[in-house]
């Protein structure tokens, strides 16, 4: 079974996804102690050590490296300060990467990376990882193609370790136009949830900004993307439709009751399999931070399996 060292991991998409293609996650890193919470009550047989990755003075030797470092500098939701010291943390990342010299790795992040506002950043870090000696390639996916309830772009770099001959091949989308499968729909991904959760969904009262765009899909359809951020979670398809009623501005149709996705099912159009278990350690909005920032696990998966298995 092929090794692997995650970084900047977060809840765990990553790491789902990388058991799920057949790998031994052997240690893992995030600064922020409930995301490690989340991580270890499903995966529990992970090495997950919480803290700055910065004081991590040894990694564990391991065929793969992954990270998700952090995007607030580089996110249509952003900040988009480009000079934040967050932004350069994919240093650290390539530290890990000269350390552990892994015969591959990969990196997920939010598209916003390769705007043009970003693009000395984004050419910043693959000639860091080329200088580590990588052939650095990467992609932007989504992740709806790849069997997540959701439209969600990001961009993947994948490095293969240059004294190896093989070169790698982003995988081909298996859900949607073109394909053998339709996308999975709100419906299949929320089938067998509570149509109203107690507890489980931010009741919080729809703002002026939350209502200046449509955030409702219907049951058939792919869910906008999955935010970290409560208040701004897309609309439950339950919800009434919303209509426009003036520049930047929607009203819903009918006084029926709306309300958001609840954290468990912003976990299940993540692509999270079953059951996530939640401590109870930390509330809800912790928990929705933590799932909306999370990587889906079957693109992760994907971009995995995708790794040349003759390296292993």
């Amino acid at each position: 079974m092929p090794t692997a060292v995650s970084l900047f991991t977060g809840c765990g998409g990553s790491d789902a996804g990388l058991v799920a293609a057949g790998f031994d996650v052997l240690m893992a890193n995030d600064i922020l102690s409930y995301a490690a919470e989340v991580y270890t009550a499903n995966l529990p047989e992970t090495d997950y050590r919480v803290g700055n990755v910065e004081k991590i003075k040894a990694f564990p030797r391991a065929d793969l490296l992954v990270g998700c470092y952090p995007c607030q500098g580089y996110s249509q939701g952003g900040a988009r300060e480009v000079g934040r010291d967050i932004n350069y943390l994919f240093r650290e990342f390539g530290r890990a990467l000269r350390q552990i010299k892994p015969k591959a790795f990969i990196v997920e992040n939010v598209s916003g990376l390769t705007r043009e506002d970003n693009k000395f950043l984004f050419q910043m870090q693959l000639r860091n990882f080329r200088a580590a000696g990588y052939r650095v390639t990467w992609k932007l996916l989504n992740a709806a193609d790849f069997g997540v309830a959701q439209e969600r772009h990001r961009v993947i770099i994948v490095g293969m370790r240059s004294d190896f001959g093989d070169s790698y091949e982003f995988p081909e989308a298996t859900h949607g136009p073109g394909t053998t499968q339709p996308y999975v729909t709100i419906r299949e991904a929320l089938d067998g949830l509570p149509e109203w959760p107690a507890g489980e969904f931010n009741d919080e009262p729809f703002h002026w900004y939350y209502m200046s765009r449509n955030r409702r899909r219907d049951w058939a359809e792919l869910s906008k993307t999955i935010v970290s951020r409560a208040r701004h979670m897309p609309l439950h398809p339950l919800s009434p439709k919303l209509v426009p009623a003036g520049k930047d501005k929607y009203v819903f149709e009918t006084d029926a009751p709306a309300r958001r996705f609840s954290y468990r099912e912003a976990a299940r159009l993540q692509g999270f399999a079953g059951e996530m278990a939640f401590p109870d350690s930390c509330g809800m909005f912790t928990r929705y931070k933590v799932v909306g920032n999370a990587v889906p696990p079957p693109l992760f998966e994907a971009v995995a399996r995708s790794l040349p298995p003759n390296i292993w």
